[in-house]
């Protein structure tokens, strides 16, 4: 993917996220209903999608890094533990063993990511956090 590409992707990303928030709230206050942010209701398996379920976690000062797989990829997100609804800093990192690494890095309200690469058979690197906790990354590891 060609760095314009992937900036107009993590664009198009934030302006989903800003439309989903708004509509919850639009629709919560048109119908009378207190609803939970989408934040709150967000979980690292839902973020990353169908199929993924966590096989580690780093938790760290103002963060949580989950690592997920999905019997061939995995998938990282960062959660936001401490400024959540307030734009900072947040980033996840993937890198596979032979391939360029991907990551989400930017100021975000509530999590960053997902961000995936196929995995299976391979060591990856894996990591994340915020500006306010500092960021981690695993070394290389989950090889298999």
């Amino acid at each position: 993917m060609t760095f314009q590409r992937l900036r107009k992707a993590v664009t198009m990303k934030k302006a989903l996220r800003t439309l989903v928030a708004g509509a919850a709230v639009a629709g919560g206050i048109a119908g009378g209903v207190a609803l939970a942010s989408p934040a709150s209701a967000a979980t690292p398996a839902g973020v990353c999608g169908s199929g993924y379920s966590q096989i580690d976690k780093h938790t760290m000062s103002g963060s949580t890094i989950y690592l997920l797989f999905n019997g061939s990829s995995n998938c990282v997100v960062t959660f936001k533990t401490t400024s959540v609804g307030k734009a900072t800093r947040t980033g996840a990192y993937l890198q596979v063993s032979g391939k360029t690494p991907v990551e989400d890095t930017d100021d975000y309200t509530t999590y960053a990511g997902p961000v995936r690469q196929s995995a299976a058979g391979k060591c990856i690197v894996w990591g994340g956090g915020t500006s306010a906790g500092g960021f981690w990354y695993s070394g290389w590891s989950h090889c298999g």
